[in-house]
């Protein structure tokens, strides 16, 4: 094997089995096209349940329904944040709403339909809707900051709502 990239291979969360209830939801108003926010959810959360897209919307007819789903894997989800290497800007995100034991965030729907994820910023109403996480769980922020790990962690430390935490209204800490 002289010679062979070896690479030890990365524990990989997914929530599913792990302690944790998942909640995801999205909502559909007004103009939302219904296979749209499907082709959104199902680029991030590939096991979120197929829902019914054959009703479009229309004129004195607009779309209002949220759909939700428990217990969805996450595999992807944190596959992209480890692939975009955003997981220090996940880890403010996912837990600027943590009390201990649950937080909630959302996640761009136009982002999602492409692949990508993409955190709105507090207080935002964004165009094209959004996807919201609800994780609940005893050791919630242990999961958290192993889901978003990355090797940095051990030249630069991070933990939930540390010093380096982006601020409230989104803004990025000033590392020294």
């Amino acid at each position: 094997m002289a010679g062979e990239f070896m690479q030890d291979p990365m524990l990989r969360l997914n929530g599913v089995n792990e302690n944790l209830r998942i909640l995801i939801e999205t909502e559909l108003r007004g103009a939302d096209s219904p296979a749209k926010v499907e082709q959104a959810v199902l680029a991030i959360f590939p096991g979120f349940p197929r829902m019914n897209t054959s009703d479009q919307p229309t004129l004195g007819n607009a779309s209002k329904e949220t759909w939700s789903a428990e217990q969805v894997s996450l595999e992807t989800y944190l596959k992209l944040l480890h692939d975009y290497r955003i997981l220090d800007t996940a880890l403010d995100a996912m837990t600027a709403n943590f009390d201990g034991k649950k937080t909630q965030f959302d996640l761009l729907r136009q982002a999602a339909i492409v692949g990508k994820v993409a955190f709105p910023l507090p207080q935002e109403q964004p165009l094209g809707g959004v996807i919201t996480i609800t994780l609940e769980g005893e050791h919630l922020g242990d999961w958290l900051e192993a889901a978003t790990w990355h090797k940095g962690r051990d030249i630069a430390p991070r933990s939930i709502k540390d010093e380096n935490s982006m601020g409230a209204d989104g803004e990025a800490a000033t590392w020294l």
